[in-house]
């Protein structure tokens, strides 16, 4: 009995002994577990957007244009990214996470869109307003030219999806034969976000005075996929492509409270965006 006790108590200390080495020599890696962390990314994109019918309302006119093309507003590769003074210019992407899990997190953020109105398109028109013709906007067969004095149309500071996710996030290093992803990690994430439009619409219509004021005027939804590589265990670069529907159900239009415009569209985005990840 004395030699079996000893037996074991040999056999105990030395595999307490092999476990104490295996973790000394392979210690867990930092990213080997999301949960509890915060991430937080900065970025730029480009939009896309379908054609919509946009509805102007007021009290002596109600008209439908129908089909209007709209474009983004690239700034390209520009210092005002990264200027205090100046970062509401380009289009941008602001995102704050949450890991509540290893793979899935929550987050809050804010798509700075540009929506621009193609400006001297002809479009079908029905409906009616004030000195029609005056404009220079008349064309025969219920068509009208989107002059500047007829119409101009933006919304530039910005299309604001101000919008929550829901992400998931796998590790795929081991495709790529990585084995240290401290050093590096490559990762894909998909997403699906709801929200509200908060847009800041310049509008010129119908000769009436400018507008240029912030509004909740609609609602978002979003489905989005992307590649992420984190660097060095806290940095990373992500690419991402989203797409959605906005249905813009409220524009405000002039400084007089009972004119709008109502219209929705399908929107695209091509995203890079620069962050960190780190637990507090």
């Amino acid at each position: 009995m004395k030699n079996l006790f000893q037996s074991l108590l040999i056999l105990c200390l030395a595999t307490w002994s092999g476990l104490a080495q295996e973790t000394t020599t392979t210690p867990l890696k930092y990213t080997a577990s999301n949960k509890g962390k915060f991430y937080i990314y900065w970025g730029g994109n480009r939009g896309s957007f379908t054609n919509s019918d946009i509805r102007f309302q007021g009290a002596d006119y109600d008209f439908t244009l129908q089909d209007v093309k709209a474009d983004d507003k690239p700034k390209g590769w520009h210092i005002d990214y990264i200027n205090p003074a100046r970062m509401t210019i380009p289009q941008t992407n602001f995102r704050l996470g949450y890991f509540i899990t290893d793979k899935y997190n929550i987050s809050i953020g804010v798509d700075h869109m540009k929506y621009v109105m193609r400006q001297n398109q002809t479009v079908s028109i029905n409906g009616y307003y004030p000195n029609q013709g005056g404009f220079g906007e008349q064309l025969p067969n219920d068509k009208v030219l989107l002059t500047e004095d007829f119409l101009t149309f933006e919304h530039t500071d910005g299309l604001n999806y101000v919008n929550t996710e829901i992400n998931r996030v796998d590790d795929i290093s081991k495709l790529f034969g990585i084995t240290n992803t401290d050093k590096i990690q490559i990762n894909i994430t998909e997403g699906a976000g709801f929200g509200i439009v908060f847009p800041r619409t310049n509008t010129k219509l119908l000769g009436k005075e400018r507008n240029d004021q912030f509004h909740v005027s609609g609602l978002g939804a979003s489905l989005k996929a992307g590649l992420n590589i984190t660097f060095l265990k806290h940095f990373f670069v992500q690419a991402e492509l989203k797409g959605g529907y906005i249905n813009m159900y409220d524009v405000r239009t002039t400084s007089d409270k009972t004119d709008k415009a109502s219209h929705d569209f399908f929107f695209g985005e091509t995203i890079i965006v620069f962050g960190g990840i780190f637990k507090l």
